[in-house]
């Protein structure tokens, strides 16, 4: 798989920001200027909450899928990309975002498009993280915000979270992309462990393979281009993974204006969000939403390249944001040293991290 950066966006690239630090004691020109003049290229885009279909393998029909699998990590099973390219004609997709894309050959475009269908190379920065950490969820509550296809969401409802909330900016991509990703994962589950009651009920048949535990009959590869086959038919509203999820799209200030309705308003132990500060007109949206969502002691796991060419965000204009809000702490986990740098840190609120 390739990844580029093909960018459609308006010219408020780096050059309408600075990184210097801050001057007696004044909010510094980087910080001043992303908060009060970047906006937004378009008005934001309501937020709602989507529900899965009664009936949820009509979206795998036809499906191309692809396997992820990172070291002791379950696999990862989501939907091919190119697909979406070759059949936007025959989808539905009331933000016409898939002909958009395909028209102009563009990863993003502000305010319409915000990279949804792509599978950036700094989610996979992320995972690897994961499995060399031996996070494995248990009893957390998990938001993977700017989710697109929705592989750290999954990775946490398959290893014990609670509760996995998925939030990105296009409803196609939550419909299309995210809940068929959701779904996939969870009918293989099953599949996995109906073959391996077949094999003997109850034997709980392991292997060691590279020091990692895995089940004898984890190995549903995805053949031809094929998803697994004789997946059985599974109510949403009953089935054990299935039922943890919930699913938002939108701008992030109007999916924080929605959950902030509800009683009590959801709290997140880890907040999971993977190239998503190329844009400095969206830091102070991205900021609040982490503020107010966050957990006391949870943990925001950050993936990102260092510079984003075209749009101008990336780490360091963004750390200088955090920075002059006073909010969080701000650790590096990981830096990459090859080509375009990459980073993983990790956020946490500046109270919990001294006492």
């Amino acid at each position: 798989m390739s990844f580029c950066f093909n960018f459609d966006v308006p010219a408020q690239t780096a050059n309408s920001v600075d990184g210097n630090g801050p001057q007696n004691g004044k909010k510094d020109s980087a910080s001043t200027r992303m908060e009060d003049d970047a906006k937004p290229a378009e008005p934001v885009k309501e937020a709602k909450e989507h529900f899965p279909l009664s009936d949820p393998q009509f979206l795998l029909i036809d499906a191309v899928t692809e396997t992820v699998t990172i070291g002791c990590l379950p696999p990862l099973h989501f939907l091919n990309e190119t697909v979406f390219e070759k059949t936007a004609s025959e989808r539905e997709d009331g933000e016409k975002i898939l002909s958009c894309t395909a028209e102009q050959r563009s990863d993003l475009i502000s305010g319409v498009y915000e990279g949804g269908l792509k599978v950036w190379e700094c989610t996979y920065d992320l995972l690897e993280l994961i499995e060399k950490d031996g996070e494995t969820f248990g009893g957390k509550v998990v938001l993977d915000l700017g989710c697109g296809a929705g592989l750290l969401g999954i990775l946490a409802m398959k290893r014990g979270a609670r509760q996995v909330h998925f939030q990105d900016y296009n409803s196609t991509v939550i419909e299309q992309l995210t809940m068929p990703n959701v779904t996939l994962n969870c009918l293989e589950d099953d599949q996995v462990d109906s073959e391996d009651d077949e094999e003997g009920r109850g034997k709980g048949k392991t292997q060691e393979e590279g020091g990692c535990k895995m089940k004898a009959k984890e190995k549903l590869e995805v053949k031809d281009g094929r998803p697994p086959p004789k997946k059985k038919a599974v109510d949403p509203a009953q089935h054990p993974l299935l039922a943890r999820c919930r699913f938002f799209s939108g701008d992030w200030s109007t999916f924080l204006a929605l959950v902030k309705k509800e009683e009590p308003q959801p709290k997140y132990d880890i907040i999971f969000t993977s190239e998503t500060i190329y844009n400095t007109a969206y830091y102070p949206a991205l900021h609040e939403t982490l503020h107010t969502l966050l957990a006391p002691g949870g943990l925001i796991y950050l993936a990102t390249k260092s510079h984003y060419f075209g749009v101008g965000g990336g780490l360091h204009l963004f750390e200088t944001f955090v920075e002059q809000k006073g909010v969080f702490s701000l650790d590096h986990l990981w830096d990459g040293e090859e080509g375009l740098q990459r980073h993983v840190v990790v956020l946490q609120f500046k109270a919990a991290k001294d006492k």
